[in-house]
């Protein structure tokens, strides 16, 4: 039983977390150690260490609220404060690499399985089939494939430890690279100049008529980020439930990937996108995006502190599917960097936006550059879209490969 259990003393222990990694991240005595290991990555694996030495418990109501209503409190402040043309400057890359990630995810699949085939029960390649709907944008795909080729529940608690272990610890080699972009940017004589000048464009908004956020700034930020996620959470809750006994009767495959929380991402996304037109934009003059970023970052947490590591032994060779799966995966993206000379941004974000979906895809993205969050999370939506139809085409060859 986990020493810390009552769900806001877990939300407690993550707020600490992010304070005591941010707080030491600026004090001189530790900034050799921050040069080497970005503080996001502390945040990630602090819960990490302390879910799987019983401190915090891997699953809380806290965390399902972190993720119906924290997230999108921050995806909303975000959004609005985001500069939408500058960042469609980005477009053909940011697609290009998506795309290079997503193959490599199909591919690398079969690749994968006809590997360690002699060594997998019967049947496997149903499991593997799931896995590649959560590995092209996230939780709701993996549910629908599962439910495509009828993936055996005997199997499923083992994919999801390697969902888990593979896909969460690839995440945090991510955050961990963001420190060395620039390296590899040089070698890779990729130009990274459009994403900095749109970093430094939405910093400069930040810094050209800052204030000092006063208590009015405070009670409005919070009012449009919370009305904002609760309103569309509502809203999308009615949305699924007009529309989703239709889309299952005449379109099934949309119905699986339609779910409330796409519903949700996308509403949060349009109606951001609509109002960073507005003069609502103006909430960053006081520091919006701030608050939005803490509550990115302790949403961050809670998705550590599910990385269960228990059962790994049992499904180790399943484990070596997901690496060896993994490496396919980071392979083609390489090859797409190096072919398209795109940053190690993209290539970071191009990554996480099929393997952990608009979830996580936009901590990832604020962990190289501050202020692109919304890049990552307009990438994870297109990882949501992408992910059945990618996944059914792996599928198939999964079942091809296993006869």
């Amino acid at each position: 039983m986990p020493l810390i259990q009552d769900p806001m003393a877990v939300f407690a222990f993550s707020a600490a977390v992010c304070a005591f990694v941010f707080w030491t991240s600026r004090q001189s005595w530790a900034q050799k150690f921050y040069r080497i290991i970005p503080s996001i990555v502390l945040v990630y694996y602090i819960p990490t260490f302390a879910s799987n030495l019983n401190i915090i418990p891997t699953s809380s109501p806290v965390y399902d609220w972190m993720k119906d209503y924290l997230l999108p409190f921050s995806l909303f402040l975000l959004m609005i404060t985001m500069d939408v043309p500058s960042i469609l400057r980005i477009g053909p890359k940011a697609l290009g690499m998506m795309l290079f990630g997503t193959f490599g995810v199909v591919i690398g699949g079969p690749i994968a399985y006809l590997l360690f085939e002699a060594y997998l029960p019967p049947e496997t390649w149903k499991g593997l089939a799931a896995l590649s709907g959560s590995w092209i944008g996230g939780g709701g795909n993996f549910a629908a494939l599962k439910e495509a080729v009828g993936a055996p529940e005997s199997l499923i608690g083992a994919i999801i430890i390697v969902d888990t272990a593979v896909g969460y610890t690839w995440m945090g080699a991510l955050l961990f690279l963001a420190n060395y972009q620039r390296v590899f940017d040089r070698w890779n004589r990729a130009s990274s100049e459009v994403i900095e000048d749109i970093n430094r464009r939405l910093q400069d908004f930040q810094e050209s008529k800052a204030r000092p956020m006063t208590l009015a700034d405070a009670a409005v930020i919070l009012a449009i980020g919370f009305v904002g996620a609760v309103g569309s959470q509502k809203l999308a809750t009615v949305i699924y439930d007009a529309t989703h006994v239709a889309m299952a009767t005449h379109f099934p495959l949309l119905a699986s990937i339609f779910s409330q929380f796409t519903w949700l991402v996308i509403l949060i996304s349009t109606l951001g996108v609509l109002l960073s037109f507005t003069p609502l934009r103006q909430i960053e003059y006081a520091g919006a995006s701030k608050l939005g970023y803490a509550g990115l970052y302790l949403f961050l947490t809670s998705i550590g502190a599910k990385a269960s590591l228990a059962g790994i032994k049992a499904a180790w060779i399943l484990i070596l599917v997901g690496v060896v799966w993994i490496l396919i995966h980071v392979g083609f993206l390489f090859l797409g960097a190096r072919l398209l000379r795109a940053p190690l941004f993209l290539l970071a974000v191009g990554s996480q936006a099929n393997i952990g979906g608009a979830a996580s895809a936009p901590i990832v993205a604020a962990a190289y550059y501050e202020a692109m969050a919304p890049v990552g999370l307009l990438m994870g939506i297109l990882g949501y879209l992408l992910g059945n139809y990618a996944g059914l085409l792996c599928a198939f060859l999964l079942r091809v490969v296993a006869g």
